[in-house]
């Protein structure tokens, strides 16, 4: 199978790769800031921050961690942000510092934080100050022993950094109260560091180098124990890939996907760091306009997006006028790429969109479409060199050799993760005999390439982010006026899918409005329902089981 697969790549795209190419990141990050230090590597509101500059600021927070701190080697430091030019600072810093970065999501409600802090065992967190309220509530009741503050715009110059911070706080007032009265600045932390001296650790490369959250088909998040290894792996897969197109110190990505999620944290700032580029961070991505108005600064060769976020872009009449000369690459994941997408960005880029398949478990690359690829085919493309895939019958776990006979895809591979953080059951449903079952269903047709067919999980995918039923449900019962609730998710244009719940209620005058209310108050902007339907009762198995499937399958057919 594997010669088939390897078939379809270019001839300058190896099969295999070295996943011991580097011993650790810290020697990724070494070499570059010692190759590009003059060159500018990120890119925010303005401000360019050189090689130069993040090797000598993510040293002085290592520093800092090791000896003011005084944090032990592989001790779990959360970072807390959006794109902003402190991610890599505080990333680099942690890493260097032999420690492991724990991402969180900036918009996590205070239950899910407090969750995900007391699972990680973080005892220290860099936290933006919009959301300190947040932590405010939960610290107390978590291992986290500092808290490292920082304002949106702290790694401005003058006058730029006191213009942004006081806008953002006074005019926008988008920070709301919050009294954390031990927290230490991120910038104080930085000049306290620069005194201080930094010991460089031993890191191998089946250290921890990332706690990277993600979902199952029951309960909260897990975190992937994502190792220095496995990151590598999957960088130097991604170089395999599409380093052809790359030349080193002259590309700059598009980032406005999250760096505390996988997608952009290795495809886009390991890998173009990796070539000396520039990584032209959006804060805020949902500012279409703004968005759009930063592009147009920038000459881009790269972007990674998903579907959605795609679809706004070309939604709004400023982006076919921006200059699309450079363009060399633009891949689409996280979520399924809709045709009407990729063949509407083609028509107006003059480029292929390449989509591709991952999970946070492998760091995340797993398939990915040839960087030669005419257009749009609705493939995932072919298996990463030195990825083995394999489907199974779901229910007998028997291999299929059948070419287009859809089976639960099944990886092998340097990237997948060892397991999932003090969690020996999860993992050893996930992990059998070095295989990652991925719960999704699949096909491969004569030329090897892949299709995603469906999820063997009842899991939704709401804009490229994971949603929980079993969480939805739980929290949808908390609330006096529901006996019964399942939440299944239903397409939907914008978004992929959203969160639909069905209840059966305790009183009748509860009402959607109530309900959706209540759910603001316990989760995240996308897990929130969006539709809600009452019922006198759910479909269950005989010993009680309710069937999500089968209100997913009629559910697209009912009015919300």
């Amino acid at each position: 199978m594997e010669k088939i697969w390897l078939k379809s790549y270019p001839a300058d795209v190896p099969a295999t790769i070295d996943p011991d190419h580097y011993p650790s990141l810290l020697e990724v990050l070494e070499q570059s800031c010692e190759k590009f230090g003059s060159q500018s590597a990120f890119v925010n509101m303005g401000q360019e921050l050189s090689y130069q500059e993040l090797e000598q600021k993510s040293r002085d927070f290592a520093a800092y961690l090791q000896n003011e701190l005084k944090l032990e080697q592989g001790a779990r430091v959360a970072l807390m942000m959006p794109n902003l030019l402190q991610y890599p600072v505080a990333l680099f810093g942690v890493l260097r510092a032999g420690m492991v970065v724990v991402n969180v999501n900036p918009l996590y409600t205070p239950r899910e934080l407090e969750h995900q802090l007391n699972d990680a065992g973080a005892e220290a967190i860099v936290i933006v100050s919009n959301f300190a309220s947040t932590l405010e509530k939960v610290v107390a009741h978590t291992p986290v022993k500092h808290v490292i503050l920082t304002k949106l715009g702290d790694m401005l110059s003058q006058p730029k950094r006191t213009l942004v911070n006081l806008v953002v706080k006074y005019i926008k007032k988008m920070v709301p109260k919050y009294d954390l009265p031990h927290a230490i600045s991120f910038n104080k932390a930085l000049a306290r560091g620069a005194q201080l001296s930094y010991s460089r650790p031993e890191v191998e490369g089946n250290d921890l180098a990332f706690l990277q959250y993600t979902g199952g088909t029951t309960g909260v998040s897990k975190g992937a124990m994502l190792s220095h290894r496995n990151m590598i792996a999957n960088l130097e897969q991604a170089t395999a890939i599409v380093g052809p197109l790359l030349t080193p110190g002259k590309e700059l990505i598009i980032t406005a996907l999250p760096l505390y999620h996988i997608f952009a944290l290795t495809a886009n700032c390991l890998l173009f760091m990796k070539y000396g580029g520039r990584n032209l961070l959006i804060t805020n991505p949902r500012d279409i306009p703004g968005f759009i108005k930063e592009m147009g600064k920038y000459p881009f060769t790269a972007i990674t997006a998903v579907n959605t976020l795609f679809n706004a872009l070309m939604n709004n009449d400023g982006f076919a006028k921006l200059d699309f000369s450079k363009l060399k690459l633009a891949l689409g994941g996280g979520m399924a790429l809709q045709r009407p997408v990729a063949e509407r960005w083609q028509k107006i880029t003059g480029h292929a969109m390449l989509e591709g398949y991952g999970l946070t478990e492998c760091a995340p690359l797993v398939t990915v479409c040839p960087y030669n690829t005419p257009g749009y085919s609705g493939s995932i493309g072919l298996p990463a060199p030195s990825t083995d895939i394999k489907l199974v019958d779901p229910e007998t776990g028997v291999e299929i050799t059948e070419v287009g006979q859809p089976g639960e895809m099944c990886v092998q591979g340097p990237q997948v993760m060892s397991g999932y953080w003090n969690r020996p059951e999860a993992t050893a449903d996930s992990l059998k005999d070095g295989w990652f079952a991925t719960g999704d269903i699949a096909t491969m047709d004569e030329q090897g390439f892949f299709r995603i067919v469906d999820r063997k999980k009842d899991m939704i995918l709401v804009s490229g982010f994971n949603v929980f039923p079993n969480e939805i449900e739980e929290v949808v019962a908390m609330h006096p006026k529901v006996v019964e609730v399942a939440a299944v998710g239903v397409p939907d244009e914008h978004s992929g899918e959203v969160v639909k719940i069905f209840v059966v209620p305790k009183d009748n005058s509860v009402t959607k409005d109530e309900l959706v209310q209540h759910c603001r108050k316990h989760l995240t902007g996308y897990k929130i329902p969006k539709q809600v339907e009452f019922r006198d009762e759910l479909p269950k198995t005989n010993v009680g089981k309710i069937l999500r499937r089968a209100l997913r399958d009629e559910a697209p057919k009912k009015a919300s």
